[in-house]
């Protein structure tokens, strides 16, 4: 099986020694996601909604630059350090997809890189 690594420069380089995404045969693994712009490098956290939704700007850059969308992910997986904040980030995750939900599961954590209140990885297939 070919492995292939895809990179977006619309989503924030890596902060440690792993890649954006890695496509093995069909499918796209994207590593967790905080709220880091990509052109500024600064952090977005003025509340979980704009937190979770720069997430997942930079979920869906790479997911683009690998030519899929919202509608190609089939797992994800969201860690947030107050599950207080589920309801808000529930909120916003679901305006990215329409139809056919993936499976997900919500894992509250006690940090993340950079302080992130919420980071979320997915899984999709072409």
């Amino acid at each position: 099986m070919e492995k292939k690594i895809i990179t977006s420069a619309n989503a924030p380089a890596p902060i440690g020694p792993y890649s954006h995404s890695v496509l093995a045969g069909n499918t796209l693994y994207i590593s967790g996601q905080v709220a880091k712009d990509a052109v500024t490098g600064e952090m977005i956290q003025t509340d979980i909604k704009a937190e979770t939704n720069k997430v997942m700007q930079n979920l869906k850059a790479i997911l683009l630059e690998a030519n899929m969308d919202f509608s190609n992910v089939v797992k994800a997986t969201i860690y947030c350090t107050n599950l207080g904040d589920f309801a808000a980030i529930n909120e916003v995750y679901g305006t990215f997809f329409t139809t056919d939900f993936p499976a997900r599961e919500t894992v509250q954590v006690v940090k993340l890189p950079l302080n992130a209140n919420v980071e979320i990885s997915v899984v999709a297939v072409k």
